[in-house]
């Protein structure tokens, strides 16, 4: 190839992989098969059924914050995504500097599961002046306590900086939902695979007002499924 015009291909993709990431990723990944969306009461209320019919495949709904915050749309984003027929799952905000063993209570105590549910998410993002050491000890203590509860390994959720930093070469058996706004995929330190890939926060869908967060699954629709709550594996923690 011409070297000036490979120089100018070479631009071309650069400026073209820029615009994509100012733009936050706004627009469906077609290469990816299983699309999903993250919600929280920032989306304020959403029509379910209508957000079905734009293919979207799951939703993981925000549930609960630190040990006291419960999200104020988490019942109703619980309720009409699976009667909408989109495969749900809920996530906690992880606050380091607070009770690991509390946070896990606090949403073993109000999120109920049910067969088909995608297992629960620890979402990871902050260590609000927190030690490394606390945040790895609380993380492992979250996720064994609701583990034991609901049978099934949670996942865990962050950005690509995030885990690349601090929790690279830990919790390798737990399924990782990583957060990278681009048009490439995550990479990952040690090589790691990642299942779930949040890789924009602007799209617009039909029965949602406002950007809402997109999501592809790492598989097909059957490894999704495998992924999921089974039956008579419900316990419970909390009396």
């Amino acid at each position: 190839m011409n070297p000036s015009l490979k120089h100018i291909i070479t631009i071309a993709l650069v400026l073209f992989a820029g615009t994509y990431a100012c733009e936050r990723m706004g627009v469906p990944l077609p290469a990816y098969g299983v699309h999903g969306i993250d919600v929280s009461h920032y989306q304020s209320h959403i029509d379910w059924e209508e957000v079905a019919g734009e293919g979207v495949d799951f939703a993981f709904v925000k549930a609960t914050e630190g040990i006291t915050l419960f999200d104020t749309l988490f019942c109703n984003n619980w309720t009409e995504s699976r009667a909408a027929g989109v495969k749900r799952g809920a996530y906690h905000f992880f606050r380091p500097t607070y009770s690991a063993h509390e946070q896990a209570d606090h949403f073993i105590e109000r999120v109920e599961m049910e067969e088909g549910d995608l297992p629960p998410v620890l979402d990871v993002e902050v260590l609000d002046g927190a030690s490394r050491v606390e945040l790895l000890k609380g993380i492992y203590i979250w996720l064994f306590r609701v583990e034991i509860a609901y049978g099934i390994k949670p996942i865990i959720y962050t950005n690509q900086k995030f885990y690349n930093r601090h929790l690279a070469g830990h919790f390798e058996d737990y399924p990782l939902w990583i957060a990278r706004y681009n048009i490439f995929p995550p990479n990952l330190a040690n090589q790691s695979e990642w299942d779930f890939w949040q890789y924009g926060d602007r799209a617009r869908l039909d029965g949602i007002h406002g950007n809402v967060d997109v999501n592809v699954f790492h598989g097909d629709t059957s490894e999704l499924e495998a992924l999921t709550l089974q039956p008579k594996r419900i316990l419970s923690l909390v009396d």
